[in-house]
């Protein structure tokens, strides 16, 4: 294939993701509506973040601790001598001022990195972190019919932070991987829910290709849309195929922005590409220049969370779980901590990890559209541990366990107390079974016949029909083990 063996891919990433802060940017208004009330357009705002004449910016200190955290996590140099924020311009009905502040020639963060996994095993690609700096988000835009279009500034001034990357991605898939592994890092350490179906988080894909050995960047190409990272993936697989093509026939590539179009899987043009100079960047006059001291950086190091990679190899090392284990629970650092608490309850690693990747998280996905997260459960931890404990015990079957812990997982009861209300505990005497697998093999004869004459998954049948005659409540091995007594 020419692009394998004629050029190499060079891919730089760029990520927006509104941080988890109770006011926006440069002003106290809120970033999300309160709880139960709906959002109306234009009503988390004012004058500072609408851009009215004779306001002044505040800078919200959270943003910046998240910012920092966020470098401290990427391996980054976090400045302590100047950050300054810079005014941005440009004119679009979504930009209340004319211009965003940003920052440019002092970020916060810069000179990170971040270790990627990719798909053949243990393997890892070191992508080289540019910068990560603060800014405020712009407003929101709704196309309607006539040519009509609104604009809600609801989410104008909301604190944005953009986490640039060196050009040293070589593949979509190595993108994909990255983009990945980041959201899992900045919802880890809180610094964002990364979201991408509500715009919470949005990346960007810079690609060009150069002849292989060649030092020399090829033209870039931008492209935006992007609203999942399988869309970034196939994205960039297009942009790769086109750029092949033009290079092999002769066709001249042009610098500029291009968006994604998921449904025709292909990306179209946009406009030229803009240069930093474009922006006509200044300091910005209302801001003094931020200086965060090596104290407040310490103290930042010293609450970082543990990361998700580490967090991995800690259920792998010192849990015993399987690789694959460690990925679920860790691709959703929610569910992550709920299976600490189950284990810190007493509950081997093992079997709460069964459960909380299994039967948990298959009831969490039912209530997906609601936006439920391992947190919001009302059964706790220890509840999960308690039901659990219970299977193990034998007090209880496994079947009747899932559901306990349906009904449990709204109502937030004790799952030993539902067991014994419902009289839904395991039967262990003996005698009962003896009786009951004694009266299938009398009223099924025939399936009795079939078995003994070698159709095996006919067993599998006979011991149903026990457990309908025990409501579920028989003890499984030794319904098993008086069943296959009887069949000889």
């Amino acid at each position: 294939m020419a692009v394998a063996t004629r050029y190499e891919t060079v891919i730089g990433i760029e990520v927006h993701a509104q941080l988890k802060t109770a006011s926006k940017m440069f002003c106290a208004c809120p970033t999300a509506p309160e709880p139960g009330r709906p959002d109306e357009p234009n009503t988390r705002v004012c004058p500072v973040c609408l851009g009215m004449p004779g306001t002044l910016p505040v800078i919200n200190r959270r943003a910046v601790e998240l910012v920092m955290l966020t470098g401290l996590a990427l391996e980054c140099h976090v400045e302590t001598e100047a950050v300054r924020f810079e005014r941005k311009n440009y004119f679009y009905p979504d930009l209340p001022k004319g211009y965003q502040i940003s920052q440019y020639a002092l970020p916060l963060c810069s000179n990170g990195r971040l270790l990627v996994p990719v798909s053949s095993k243990d393997a890892e690609v070191s992508i080289g972190i540019t910068r990560a700096h603060l800014e405020e988000d712009t407003a929101r835009l709704q196309h309607g019919g006539r040519g009509h279009t609104l604009v809600d500034f609801n989410r104008a001034g909301v604190p944005l932070m953009e986490i640039v990357t060196e050009p040293d991605v070589r593949s979509p898939a190595q993108a994909r991987a990255y983009g990945e592994t980041l959201r899992d890092i900045l919802r880890h350490i809180g610094a964002s829910d990364g979201d991408m179906e509500t715009g919470s988080l949005r990346i960007e894909g810079n690609v060009s290709l150069r002849p292989m050995g060649s030092e020399r960047f090829g033209t870039k190409v931008e492209v935006k849309n992007l609203n999942s990272f399988r869309s970034l993936e196939r994205a960039m697989e297009y942009e790769v195929a086109r750029h092949a093509e033009a290079l092999e026939t002769g066709e001249p590539l042009v610098q500029e922005t291009r968006g994604w179009d998921e449904i025709a899987g292909r990306t179209v043009s946009q406009r030229s590409k803009e240069e930093a100079n474009d922006y006509r960047y200044f300091p910005e006059p209302d801001l003094p220049p931020l200086r965060p001291s090596a104290e407040w950086v310490a103290r930042l190091r010293a609450v970082l969370p543990e990361l998700p990679a580490t967090r991995r190899a800690r259920y792998v090392e010192e849990l015993g779980l399987s690789a694959y284990d460690a990925g679920v629970l860790t691709a959703d650092v929610a569910l992550a901590d709920y299976f600490d608490r189950v284990v810190a309850a007493g509950l081997g690693a093992k079997a709460a990890a069964n459960w909380v990747t299994g039967e948990f998280s298959r009831l969490l996905n039912q209530h997906a559209a609601e936006g439920l997260r391992a947190s919001g459960v009302a059964l706790p931890p220890e509840g999960l541990a308690e039901l659990i404990g219970e299977v193990e015990a034998g007090r209880v079957s496994a079947t009747n366990a899932k559901a306990v812990l349906a009904a449990t997982f709204v109502s937030g009861e004790s799952p030993r107390s539902v067991i014994e209300r419902e009289g839904l505990g395991q039967v262990s005497d003996t005698g009962l079974i003896a009786r009951e697998v004694e009266a299938v093999v009398t009223e099924f004869p025939s399936q009795v016949a079939e078995y003994r004459a070698g159709k095996q998954q006919i067993y599998g049948f006979l011991v149903g029909q026990v457990m309908k005659r025990t409501a579920g409540r028989a003890d499984a091995k030794l319904v098993n083990e008086e069943l296959r007594r009887l069949l000889g």
